[in-house]
This record gives C-alpha cells, sequence and structure tokens, in this order.
C-alpha cells in the first residue's frame, strides 16, 4: 500500500523558513518522479514544484520559483521542500504527490494527507 506522511508544517512569520518532509513507503521510491502541491483556504489544487526519480530537474510554479527547493534523498524514501522568504499567500495545506513515470512528465497517482502550513504576524 502506497503511504505519503507529509510533516514539518506549522505557524511561522512572514519571511520566516520551513522544511517539510515527506516519508514515502509502500512503493519503489527511487523510481518515481514525486511533487508537491498546495491547496490555500477555499481555492483549488495548485502544482508548486516537481523532481525527477534521480533528484534531477527540479521545476517550479512561478510563484515559488527562487524561494523554494524541492529535493529527494532515495536512500532514506524522503522528499523535501525547503521553504523561504515565506509570504502569507503561501497558506495553505501543501501535499506531496507520487507521480506514476520517472520523470516529470507524468501523472500523479497518490497523494498524502497534507501538512498545514500558515503564514502569518
Amino acid at each position: 500500500e502506497v503511504q505519503l506522511v507529509e510533516s514539518g508544517g506549522g505557524l511561522v512569520q512572514p519571511g520566516g523558513s520551513l522544511r517539510l518532509s515527506c516519508s514515502a513507503s509502500g512503493f519503489t521510491f527511487r523510481r518515481y518522479a514525486m511533487s508537491w502541491v498546495r491547496q490555500a483556504p477555499g481555492k483549488g489544487l495548485e502544482w508548486v514544484s516537481v523532481i525527477n526519480s534521480n533528484g534531477g530537474s527540479p521545476s517550479y510554479a512561478d510563484s515559488v520559483k527562487g524561494r523554494f527547493t524541492i529535493s529527494r534523498d532515495n536512500a532514506k524514501t524522503t522528499l523535501y521542500l525547503q521553504m523561504t522568504s515565506l509570504k502569507p499567500e503561501d497558506t495553505a495545506v501543501y501535499y506531496c504527490a507520487k507521480l506514476t513515470g520517472s520523470d516529470y512528465a507524468s501523472d500523479m497517482d497518490y497523494r498524502g494527507k497534507g501538512t498545514l502550513v500558515t503564514v502569518s504576524s
């Protein structure tokens, strides 16, 4: 059974930083691209970032480019999202998602339950 468990969310002031983690199990983590998506209160799902199975070719939404960094540790089957210079508009539930292939030209097939990030003073 595929399991994706996010952690690291919380309340942070504007300009602050957080690192999200996603612990993966139930599949061969190193074979699949992974992604972060988010959902702000009252809004739809927004794609944030994606990374290939080997950790290469990270890609970001324009709204987070230059502020967020996606990475992965295949030995630890863990996906990360380092978030810096956080803004109130980054407030959302953040989900990690497994893709169906090794590169980001793949669809999402599983998503975790999410972790809440609140950016507020």
